[in-house]
């Protein structure tokens, strides 16, 4: 199956109850993993490369990765630009061919982020690329305070700048090692009564897993984005391999032995947002 655009599988997940993982990646080990396990359940997927991943490996060479991986896959694969934070990271990604691209204009006054994100919206969907915004702030765990997503401006946001889904900050926060006291159900219903747009939940690993599983069926939550329980899998599973082979060298062999215990937790998580 071909790449898709985030608006193609998002709009089917908001209208049939259910939610798509967005999985964060940082090599091409985790990356066939995540799409190994969507193709294991049967379920489309979100491939992610945020601004770590950018700083590691460069744009040009993701946009391959992505590229090989979805268009050998049996499900839709959406490529994804996670926190792009200017037009040029956008461009770029278009230009490499991603299919979906996320402008943070978060930090931003209002104006701004509406103005800025509307204007690389038009230049995505001029390509036939799909955009993601974020209005409010999420936060970090030992970083930045989130600053939560007012409805109103939610509403406006979606009118203005017609993207294809909002990142929306309502008790989630990024890199949480750990479930935090989850998010504010009636927050999510009040800026989806206002918005219609498939809304997105950034900093997905701190929510509770049964919040998550409810929220994809009963609410306009269509994606959650996973990083910080997959890395976690990923370093405790090194460490036990480097463990029980202490005399292992090779690159290959160390990583191939993650694949296995990737593929297993990206299920779960892809299997919790489904019907």
């Amino acid at each position: 199956m071909t790449r898709a655009t985030l608006a193609e599988v998002l709009q089917p997940a908001l209208a049939g109850g259910y939610a798509v993982a967005g999985l964060v990646c940082l090599g091409w080990e985790d990356a066939r993993a995540y799409v190994a396990a969507a193709e294991a359940e049967g379920a489309p997927v979100i491939l992610q490369a945020g601004p770590g991943a950018r700083a590691h490996t460069p744009l040009p060479v993701w946009g391959a990765m992505f590229r090989e991986l979805a268009e050998g896959a049996s499900v839709p694969v959406v490529t994804h630009l996670d926190h792009g934070t200017d037009e040029e990271d956008c461009r770029v990604a278009i230009a490499e061919g991603f299919t979906s691209v996320m402008f943070d204009g978060s930090a931003l006054a209002l104006d701004e982020n509406i103005a800025r994100t509307a204007r690389i919206a038009e230049m995505a969907h001029a390509a036939g690329v799909s955009c993601e915004g974020e209005i409010g702030f999420v936060g970090y765990a030992a970083g930045a305070a989130s600053r939560g997503t007012d409805p109103g401006e939610a509403a406006r946001f979606a009118r203005e700048t017609g993207v294809d889904a909002i990142a929306i900050s309502v008790g989630n926060t990024h890199l949480q090692t750990d479930t935090g006291g989850g998010l504010d159900e009636a927050r999510i219903a009040e800026i989806a009564a206002l918005t219609g747009t498939p809304l997105v939940i950034h900093g997905g690993s701190g929510v509770p897993h049964a919040q998550r599983k409810r929220l994809a069926a009963e609410s306009s939550i269509c994606k959650f984005n996973i990083g910080t329980e997959l890395r976690q899998v990923f370093g405790a599973s090194l460490r036990a391999s480097l463990a029980d082979a202490p005399d292992r060298f090779d690159r290959i062999a160390i990583l191939s032995a993650l694949h296995n215990p990737l593929c297993a937790t990206a299920r779960r998580v892809i299997r919790d947002l489904r019907p």
